[in-house]
C-alpha cells in the first residue's frame, strides 16, 4: 500500500478515537557490511528495516506508538496504543506537533551512483584493501579488520497540520586495522574513509595510511610525568568533542546536567575556537533539510570565537526557555522518541597546517588516539583522564612514538587554553551526528607517564 494513503487512513482512525493533532514518522532503510580476512569473505550481512510511528495528542498529553508492520492491519493498534500511552504519562512538559516552516533548504544527501555499484565490486575493493596493506612492509603481519559497508535511508514525516516532508540519503564507509610486528613489539594502525561516492575510495591510499600509523608506533615508550604543551590530532580531537557533545543540549542544561547553564553570550573558550553546526554542509553525512520534528534546519555557530551563542533546542526545550527552536530535534528511527542532537558538528578550521604548528613548538606531546572515552571522563564536570598514544615533539619535529601515558584535564578549561587550531579538519565515523575537528594545540595538559 502506498504510504501516503496509509497515513491518511491512520489520521482518520485517530480522529474517530478522539485524538487531536497527529504525526506519522515513516522510515525505511537497508545496510550492507562486508568483511574480508586472508583474501576470503569472512563476514556478510544485509539487513532491511521499515516501520512507522504515530504521535498524537489525547486529553492534552502526547502519546506514542510504533509498528514494523506497515499496512492497514496495524492502524487500530497504533491509535489505541497512543491513547493508552497518553493516559499514563505524568510529565507536565508540553509537546507539540509542528505546523511546518516557511522554507526548507534543499539538501543533496543521495548519490544514485552508489546504488549502481555491484556487490562484486565492493567485495573486490575490500579484498584489494587487505592485499595492499600486506604488501607495503614485511613488518605488517596481518590485517586484523578490513571492512566495507554502506546504507540507504528514507524518511517521510506527515501530520494533521498539513506538513508532508520526504528525505532520502545514502552513505558508504570503509576501514582497515593492520598489525605491525618488530621482534616482540606489536602495534596496530587504523585508517578509514566515509562518503557516498564509491569512486573516491582509494584502497592504496587507505592501506598506506593504516600501515604508516602502525609502523610509526613501533618502539613507543612512555615519557616522564608532568605538564606538557599538547597537540591533540584532528581525529582524537573529534572523538573528544563527540564525548562532550551532550553539554550543548538545552535538555541537559534545563536538567542541570551541563556546566554551560547561564553561560550564553559569555566567553567560555579561546578566541581561536569556533564551533559550528552545519546541516547544509556539502558532503556532510548528517546533512538534512528538516529535523526530527519537521522543523527546517539552520546553520549556527554554537561557540563563536570562544563565546557561547546557543544551545541545541527542540520544540519542547525551546518552549520551556521561551526561545525559538534551533531545529536540532533528533529521532534516530521510527522507534525512537524525540531527543536533541547536532547535524554536522565541527570545530572551524584555522590557517596553519599540523606540520607548521609542530614546527613552532620547542617541546610537547602530540596525541593521536584517546582510549576509554566513555568511562574516563565526566561530561558534567568536564574532567577527563584518558589513556593515550602519540608522539613526543622536540625542537619543532616529531622525535619518537609515545605509549603508556594518561592525559588528564578539564574540557571547559581546555577550551580556554586552545592556542592554535589547525587547517586539517577531519570527521569521525558517522553516527546520529557527524562530528569533526582540526588538530588543536593546547597550552598545557597533565601527562602521567613514568
Amino acid at each position: 500500500m502506498e504510504i501516503k494513503s496509509l497515513i491518511e487512513k491512520i489520521f482518520q482512525e485517530g480522529k474517530r478515537q478522539n485524538l487531536g493533532d497527529m504525526e506519522v514518522f515513516y522510515s525505511a532503510g537497508s545496510s550492507l557490511s562486508l568483511k574480508v580476512f586472508e583474501k576470503e569473505l569472512d563476514g556478510y550481512s544485509l539487513s532491511e528495516s521499515e516501520g512507522l510511528s504515530l504521535r498524537g495528542i489525547y486529553n492534552g498529553k502526547m502519546g506514542y506508538s510504533y509498528t514494523e508492520k506497515v499496512d492497514e492491519s496495524s492502524i487500530d493498534m497504533l491509535v489505541k496504543n497512543v491513547v493508552e500511552n497518553a493516559t499514563v504519562i505524568d510529565s507536565d512538559d508540553e509537546e507539540f506537533i509542528y505546523e511546518g516552516s516557511k522554507e526548507y533548504k534543499k539538501v543533496d544527501t543521495f548519490n544514485s551512483e552508489l546504488e549502481c555499484v555491484s556487490e562484486t565490486d565492493k567485495i573486490n575493493f575490500v579484498k584489494q584493501l587487505e592485499e595492499e596493506a600486506l604488501k607495503l612492509d614485511k613488518r605488517i603481519t596481518s590485517v586484523e579488520t578490513c571492512v566495507y559497508g554502506d546504507g540507504y535511508g528514507e524518511t517521510i514525516m506527515s501530520n494533521t497540520k498539513g506538513l508532508y516532508l520526504h528525505d532520502k540519503s545514502n552513505v558508504a564507509y570503509t576501514y582497515a586495522v593492520v598489525v605491525a610486528k618488530d621482534g616482540d613489539d606489536i602495534k596496530t594502525g587504523m585508517a578509514y574513509r566515509t562518503g557516498n561516492d564509491f569512486s573516491k575510495f582509494n584502497a592504496k591510499e587507505i592501506a598506506a595510511e593504516a600501515v604508516n600509523e602502525a609502523l610509526s608506533m613501533l618502539g613507543a615508550k612512555s615519557v616522564k610525568s608532568g605538564d606538557y604543551a599538547v597537540v591533540i590530532r584532528n581525529s582524537a580531537a573529534a572523538d573528544l568533542l563527540e564525548a562532550f557533545t551532550g553539554i550543548f543540549s538545552a535538555e541537559a542544561v534545563q536538567k542541570n546536567l551541563s556546566l554551560l547553564k547561564d553561560k550564553l553570550n559569555q566567553q567560555i573558550g579561546s578566541e581561536r575556537f569556533t564551533l559550528v553546526d552545519d546541516p547544509f554542509m556539502e558532503g556532510g553525512l548528517a546533512s538534512m533539510s528538516f529535523d526530527g520534528e519537521g522543523v527546517a534546519c539552520s546553520y549556527k555557530k554554537v561557540i563563536d570565537k570562544g563565546v557561547l551563542k546557543t544551545y541545541f533546542h527542540n520544540l519542547k526545550t525551546a518552549n520551556k526557555d521561551g526561545v525559538v527552536t534551533t531545529g536540532n530535534a533528533s529521532k534516530g528511527s521510527y522507534k525512537a522518541s524525540i531527543g536533541i542532537a547536532p547535524s554536522n558538528f565541527y570545530v572551524e578550521k584555522g590557517e596553519r597546517s599540523l606540520k607548521e604548528i609542530i614546527a613552532g613548538m620547542d617541546s610537547g606531546i602530540m596525541i593521536t588516539e584517546l582510549q576509554g572515552l566513555h568511562s574516563g571522563l565526566n561530561s558534567i564536570s568536564g574532567d577527563f583522564s584518558l589513556a593515550a598514544l602519540g608522539y613526543e615533539i622536540k625542537e619543532g619535529k616529531i622525535s619518537r612514538p609515545v605509549e603508556q601515558i594518561t592525559v588528564a584535564g578539564n574540557y571547559f578549561e581546555m577550551l580556554k587554553n586552545v592556542e592554535e587550531v589547525g587547517s586539517d579538519l577531519k570527521f569521525g565515523l558517522p553516527g546520529e551526528s557527524y562530528i569533526g575537528s582540526p588538530s588543536l594545540k593546547i597550552k598545557k595538559l597533565a601527562i602521567a607517564g613514568e
